[in-house]
């Protein structure tokens, strides 16, 4: 079967649904309590052992063979115009969306600016930034469009190009 990342995903994602409802399911049913005046089979829920083992089974490994298979098209397909792998992507991102988030803090500073902490003796202390602001302001946006750029490009990979499983 062909599928992109995005559906893989999906997939991913209700395969691990189905497997904790499986779960859930049988820790609600495995056990049940009963009064020693009850028919134990009128009140006993439907539960199979084996049945479930074999579904939670199947179910886990129909999951380890779409992540391998996710992992490997993530290691191997390579983003053209940034000349990265997927997986070396998965790490560009956060790190352009924490330059980016200080970028912003500091593109937004005072390069002079009065400290607000109370002094008793009547001294006005100022706070001077130590780079160039306008060059922060600069790099915040350069920042802010290749992390654009990037989620971009992996979304369109992710939605476009298939692998088999």
């Amino acid at each position: 079967m062909k599928m992109t990342s995005a559906q893989a995903a999906k997939l991913l994602r209700s395969l691990n649904d189905e497997l904790f409802d499986l779960l859930s399911n049988e820790n609600n049913t495995k056990t049940f309590t009963a009064r020693t005046s009850e028919d134990i089979e009128s009140v006993r829920p439907e539960y199979d052992y084996g049945d479930t083992l074999a579904k939670q089974i199947e179910l886990q490994t129909k999951i380890r063979k779409l992540k391998h298979r996710i992992n490997v098209f993530n290691s191997v397909t390579v983003i053209g115009e940034f000349d990265m792998t997927i997986d070396e992507m998965l790490v560009y991102i956060p790190q352009l969306t924490s330059m980016k988030n200080k970028l912003a803090s500091m593109k937004d500073i005072l390069p002079k600016q009065r400290d607000r902490a109370y002094r008793a003796t009547g001294v006005i202390d100022y706070i001077y930034a130590n780079y160039d602001v306008s060059k922060a302001k600069e790099d915040y946006l350069k920042t802010a469009d290749e992390l654009a750029r990037a989620q971009t490009a992996l979304d369109f990979v992710n939605n476009t190009v298939e692998f088999d499983f």
